[in-house]
């Protein structure tokens, strides 16, 4: 008998089987705005679709709040655990905060997978947030159809330092801090069982240093890479901001193989669905297979920073609202 693959019980995986961000879009359109009798002191909401939410508490520190789940995105129950907490803690770096607690949040074929399966994907993502410094306290689990994991998670920051995606301004280098890669790499994965550690390794690689780092530089916008894909990410923060930027690709770093995986048809539904959705938005200046990378869903990916990250590669910069004539993102 073959062994069970757990990617093989969902249709997505990871970041991938997001809703298409137009559709998604569509759907909360006229559920934003905060009720001015509910007293909260909203800092960042629902308006732009920033990474998390953030509410300024008595004290004056911000809370910040997030949850974040998704189907297999690898086979290794252990190495899905912490792939999952790592992406779910991500929010919160992305916000410039310091993650206190999280809670699991399960969706379990009862029937289909045995119980010692969730144990080992609970433990990965125990393990990563103790990494964090972020207890898990209990949480929440379902009997379903396929199985789903991730957490929400609490954290917290100075409201006066948030990294926002509505606070880019024209004229400053665009960062990444991991490279990209991991979408083609994980659906190849689950097509031929081809593991890459290289994904793995970053996927699991939490956010924290790169928040830190960007708040030492100074940083003020940042969001970070996940289900839409660098362009897709770096849409809504030109949106928000009301600003454009120009992408090199030739600076863009790739995960060892990405190339290989796209060229051999390994390309997630997501990732065309992120390129659809943006590619009104676009000045393309490279060929499709460049745009497909660049769109491709990544899980737990890095922080795309405006501003200089040491360490990190700068892969662009941000240009004044009218700079593409009416576009968001131009590709060289």
């Amino acid at each position: 008998m073959q062994p069970l693959r757990l990617t093989q019980l969902a249709r997505g995986g990871g970041c991938a089987c997001k809703i298409p961000a137009g559709e998604l879009e569509d759907l909360v359109a006229g559920l934003r705005g905060v009720d001015p009798a509910i007293g909260a002191d909203v800092l960042v909401g629902l308006d732009d679709g920033d990474d998390a939410a953030a509410v300024r508490v008595e004290g004056g520190i911000a809370v910040i709040s997030t949850a974040d789940f998704f189907t297999p995105v690898v086979d290794d129950p252990y190495d899905w655990g912490r792939i999952a907490a790592a992406n779910a803690l991500s929010d919160v770096y992305a916000m410039g905060g310091t993650p206190v607690m999280a809670i699991n949040l399960v969706g379990w074929p009862r029937e289909a997978l045995d119980q010692g399966l969730l144990r080992e994907v609970l433990q990965g993502g125990l393990d990563v947030a103790s990494v964090a410094g972020c207890p898990v306290l209990g949480g929440h689990s379902i009997d379903a159809p396929e199985p789903v994991y991730g957490m929400a998670v609490t954290g917290t920051a100075d409201p006066d330092r948030l990294l926002r995606n509505d606070a880019a301004e024209p004229g400053l280098p665009i960062s990444l801090t991991k490279p990209l890669g991991v979408g083609v790499l994980n659906n190849r994965a689950k097509a031929t069982g081809d593991v890459s550690a290289d994904a793995v390794a970053s996927m699991v690689r939490l956010n924290r240093d790169a928040s830190l780092a960007a708040l030492a530089a100074g940083a003020r916008a940042a969001t970070d890479v996940t289900g839409f894909g660098l362009l897709g990410h770096l849409y809504k923060m030109c949106r928000a901001s009301r600003v454009t930027a120009r992408i090199d690709s030739a600076a863009v770093p790739y995960l060892p193989g990405a190339r290989a995986a796209l060229a051999a048809g390994h390309v997630p539904g997501g990732s065309r669905r992120n390129l659809d959705w943006v590619r009104p938005h676009l000045v393309p200046r490279v060929g499709e297979d460049e745009l497909l990378l660049l769109a491709d869903a990544q899980t737990s990916g890095g922080l795309l920073v405006v501003g200089e990250v040491p360490g990190a590669p700068v892969v662009g910069e941000t240009l004044p609202v009218d700079a593409l004539g009416g576009a968001m993102v131009e590709v060289v």
